[in-house]
């Protein structure tokens, strides 16, 4: 399996966002790590960010309303890939 970690700009700083392929469905799966519970999948690669992304806006949204801290993954874009044997 290949993870791709990889920083998705998004409203309110940066995020890294976890691209990898869904070994069972044969989707792809994008998880925030920085915010809990935010994830998302699409049959591509594409899809699947662009639910992140708006998973990511929801989360955002919900945590303000409920007056949550919205963790920041800082301002330094990093671009990863990771292989497993």
């Amino acid at each position: 399996m290949i993870v791709k970690s990889l920083t998705y700009k998004i409203i309110n700083g940066m995020r890294h966002v976890l691209v990898y392929k869904d070994a069972e469905d044969g989707g792809w799966v994008a998880e925030i790590p920085s915010l809990p519970g935010c994830a998302s999948q699409g049959e591509t690669k594409e899809e699947a960010l662009q639910n992140a992304r708006n998973a990511m806006e929801d989360w955002i949204a919900a945590a303000r309303e409920d007056g949550r801290l919205i963790p920041n993954d800082g301002d330094a874009p990093e671009v990863r890939e990771l292989e497993e044997n």
